[in-house]
């Protein structure tokens, strides 16, 4: 029997040719893109752009229609399970219970992850995200940015090496979204997201790329970008300003 593991590589993501095509309108066109270990990627680009596509493409939810693609050394063809207990993914929907508490939706997915003493590592990111007084509250009755925020620690539940995040500054108030900055700049990990703010991308992320019409249309670090440079260079990659 063959054992499928990871391959040694010094990229955490890394995907060539990579296209997917939806009743035949193609959504992504010759992805290539490679992610090295512990580096935040931010990813640009209007609506329509491909971002979701991309993420879902990584996170073993999308199959590709050509190309290839690795995450965490694996491939999603021959190991997406390997891939999903290395990865977090956070998507537009919580995927919390409304009639679960938080802290039984984080037991729940503790379990599913065979965390180690889950209970604990729900308390230490509890209370490393502002969220203990909420643990024990019913989701339902939770704001929508404070649910945001338990899903992004659900994802970071299990400690996994790559984090994929579908905008994940959405319903959050500005001191919401310096807590999430400073929860995923926590541990050593390869984080991926897509964001519609241009301030997110430059206070997250260490490199930004810019999507447009399913294509990289801008790849550079963001050390030497202000917020008026990457909004020029939106502009004239997306045609939106």
């Amino acid at each position: 029997m063959e054992v499928n593991g990871p391959t040694q590589s010094e990229y955490a993501v890394e995907t060539r040719g990579l296209t997917k095509s939806f009743s035949g309108h193609l959504v992504l066109k010759g992805i290539d893109l490679t992610v090295r270990e512990n580096e935040s990627l931010t990813i640009l680009g209007a609506n329509g752009a491909g971002k979701t596509t991309l993420l879902r493409v990584l996170a073993t939810l999308t199959r590709p229609s050509s190309g290839d693609v690795a995450v965490a050394g694996l491939k999603p063809g021959k190991d997406s399970m390997g891939i999903r207990r290395r990865i977090g993914y956070v998507p537009h929907q919580t995927l919390l219970y409304d009639d679960l508490t938080a802290y039984e939706n984080l037991q729940f997915y503790g379990r599913m992850y065979d965390v180690v003493n889950p209970e604990q590592r729900i308390r230490t990111l509890a209370e490393r995200a502002g969220l203990s007084p909420h643990l024990h509250r019913l989701v339902r009755t939770l704001s929508r940015g404070i649910q945001q925020r338990f899903s992004i620690l659900r994802a970071l539940l299990h400690e996994p090496p790559v984090l994929l995040l579908d905008e994940p500054d959405t319903g959050l108030d500005h001191h919401s979204r310096a807590e999430l900055g400073e929860l995923l700049d926590t541990g050593f990990r390869t984080v991926i997201m897509s964001s519609h703010r241009l301030e997110s991308c430059l206070a997250m992320g260490d490199r930004v790329i810019i999507l447009s019409s399913g294509k990289i249309a801008y790849d550079e670090p963001t050390e030497s970008l202000g917020a008026s440079d990457l909004a020029g260079i939106y502009a004239r990659c997306t045609g939106e300003r």
